[in-house]
């Protein structure tokens, strides 16, 4: 083996490289090598990858986080309530948003680092709860254009210009807004974890937490702001789902958590924390997002999808044990 398809980054080119192969091969008449196969992939893996760059974050410090789907589906529910049914403006529903993903994530974040919960635990009793109070904000009803009246009738507004703006597609109708969300998000975080001292102190906590305790990192402040930078970006997802859908749904996200997660270890990153990072992150999404419109072209069905998702997400959990 060389040595690039001994590291990371050169494992997962080369799953990418095969699971493009199996598309041309297996192109259902063409449609795979046709421009809009690809654009649709990446509209469609864009709420994915935005939780896959938050879930990458808690991953690095050695946490994991289940809550990421249920936080998608309470912020897309408050930010249809807010921007749909209250009529507030893009900015003040968007930056609501943002925060109250924030603070969830935060709260996850200070039971972890304060009271030494397991991440796993934690993050479970926060994907209960928000999913229980996005059904409570909500009514348990889907958050759309169809507003109830005080009589008990309902009447269609229009959906606000954010939903059309960021719901659009540009340049000739062959990018999403959407896919530069995904991609600027990605971005950021990639500059995040590689450029800056809180970045670093992230991996130094996922390496050894205790021997970063030592060298002078707050621990706790800094696991706190990793699952409240985490909950600020399932609100982005949230955000924008809710606006490709053009409602909140209370039960939006669900299992999403784990299509997540399996990106950022199909690409590469450790659960065990410390090492990894977004680039690897991003070869996953592409593995899984091809992976999946390859057998969704091919007419393949979701239970076979679901039972081949999981096995390959076990089978890249047991290769890094072996590499490790």
């Amino acid at each position: 083996m060389t040595p690039f398809l001994k590291s990371p980054v050169g494992r997962a080119v080369f799953a990418l490289v095969l699971v493009v192969l199996v598309g041309a091969l297996f192109n259902a008449d063409g449609a795979f090598f046709r421009w809009d196969t690809h654009r649709d992939l990446l509209r469609q893996v864009s709420v994915y990858g935005i939780l896959a760059a938050a879930s990458t974050l808690v991953i690095v410090t050695g946490g994991i986080d289940l809550s990421v789907g249920s936080l998608l589906g309470l912020t897309a529910v408050l930010f249809s309530l807010f921007s749909i049914h209250w009529g507030w403006g893009a900015l003040p529903a968007v930056a609501l948003t943002v925060v109250a993903g924030g603070v969830c994530g935060s709260v996850s974040g200070g039971i972890i680092g304060r009271f030494k919960t397991q991440p796993f635990i934690a993050t479970l009793a926060m994907m209960v709860f928000a999913r229980g109070l996005a059904k409570l904000v909500s009514g348990g009803q889907k958050i759309s254009t169809a507003v109830q009246s005080p009589d008990g009738s309902y009447a269609y507004v229009p959906a606000p210009d954010i939903f059309d703006v960021l719901g659009a597609r540009i340049l000739n109708d062959n990018v999403a807004v959407v896919t530069l969300i995904m991609a600027f998000v990605l971005l950021i975080c990639w500059i995040f974890l590689m450029k800056t001292a809180t970045g670093r102190e992230f991996y130094a906590i996922g390496g050894n937490e205790e021997a970063a305790r030592f060298a002078g990192v707050p621990v706790e402040r800094t696991i706190v702001a990793a699952y409240a930078i985490s909950g600020a970006l399932c609100a982005v997802a949230g955000i924008a789902q809710a606006v490709q859908e053009l409602q909140g749904d209370p039960e939006a996200g669900s299992s999403y958590e784990l299509t997540a997660i399996a990106m950022v270890v199909i690409g590469g990153t450790s659960l065990r924390g410390g090492t990894g990072g977004i680039s690897l992150t991003v070869l996953g999404v592409l593995i899984i997002g091809y992976l999946e419109k390859i057998l969704s072209i091919n007419a393949v069905g979701e239970e076979t999808r679901l039972m081949l998702t999981g096995t390959i997400i076990l089978a890249a959990v047991l290769f890094q044990k072996k590499r490790s």
